[in-house]
């Protein structure tokens, strides 16, 4: 990644929280493989839904936390007990349905490992491997979901997942890097393109 300053151009939706800045700048729009991390913004994405993504940025370090590092095999393995905990624990969005699907999604995510190899696999075969090149001058040309997002949210839900629908999905593979999203000024944009 470049030398960046407050005053290089990145997309406005980060604003200058440097939480968030920092969030642009090193992890949104990165082609993301490994599975574990992969595994922990998918949830995140759904704890994200009726929220703003800084709500749940804010809290990921407590979602780490209290999801044992984002270990699928152990998220699945949680019980009745385990989730009354985390719907009383103030680090996480205590939303019950959200606390259950993330469970069920563990359960998915293993099923998914165990039959495509890795999640990694399962992903990106719906891009061929190569990233979706948004290519937008201002952030309202972007879209909230996509007839990709919507062919990937199905086979989620298909596959025992919640809280995927099309536009969280969009927004996890804008994050995971399966899209990018950056603005053609931002000086991301053309790191993760490749262009100087």
């Amino acid at each position: 990644m470049a030398d960046v300053s407050e005053n290089t151009p990145r997309c406005p939706w980060c604003g200058d929280l440097p939480l968030y800045v920092r969030y642009h700048d090193e992890e949104w729009g990165v082609p993301l493989h490994d599975d574990r991390a992969l595994f922990e913004l998918l949830m995140l994405e759904g704890a994200q839904a009726g929220l703003s993504w800084l709500t749940v940025l804010k809290r990921r370090q407590g979602y780490r936390e209290a999801y044992d590092g984002f270990d699928p095999e152990r998220v699945a393995a949680f019980d009745a007990a385990r989730l009354a905990v985390l719907a009383a624990d103030a680090r996480i969005v205590r939303n019950k349905a959200k606390i259950a699907a993330s469970v069920a999604g563990a359960r998915a995510f293993l099923a998914i490992r165990d039959a495509f190899g890795s999640f990694d696999a399962y992903l990106w075969r719906f891009v061929d491997g190569t990233p979706v090149i948004g290519g937008w001058d201002d952030v309202s040309q972007a879209p909230a979901q996509t007839p990709l997002s919507a062919t990937i949210s199905r086979d989620l839900k298909s596959r025992g997942f919640g809280f995927v629908g099309p536009t969280i999905v969009y927004a996890f593979l804008q994050a995971a890097g399966l899209v990018n999203d950056h603005l053609r000024g931002c000086f991301r944009y053309r790191e993760l393109v490749g262009t100087p």
